[in-house]
């Protein structure tokens, strides 16, 4: 499943400006996320988190920065599973 390599490319923090924006958005919306386009901003919120991820698409890759964001938000809440031990927050 592309979303659970995507998850695990997300985890290990070694590529995050080789993230396709439409597969961050597949992950998000896999872990329960809610998704609100305004203009080129996608909103993704969660019930249980508190923080609201705004991404935008450079091209079609995602920030790295915004990679960032995300995987910090999974590994703080615990969805991704077990992070390896070289996941960089």
């Amino acid at each position: 499943m592309a979303t659970k390599k995507t998850l695990e490319k997300i985890l290990r923090g070694t590529s995050d400006a080789n993230i396709f924006f439409a597969d961050l958005r597949g992950v998000l919306r896999n872990l329960g996320f809610d998704e609100r386009v305004r203009g080129g901003h996608h909103l993704f919120s969660r019930e249980g988190v508190a923080e609201i991820l705004n991404l935008q698409p450079k091209g079609n890759k995602a920030k790295p920065y915004q990679v960032k964001q995300v995987r910090h938000v999974i590994l703080k809440y615990r969805m991704g599973g077990e992070p390896s031990a070289k996941a960089q927050v």
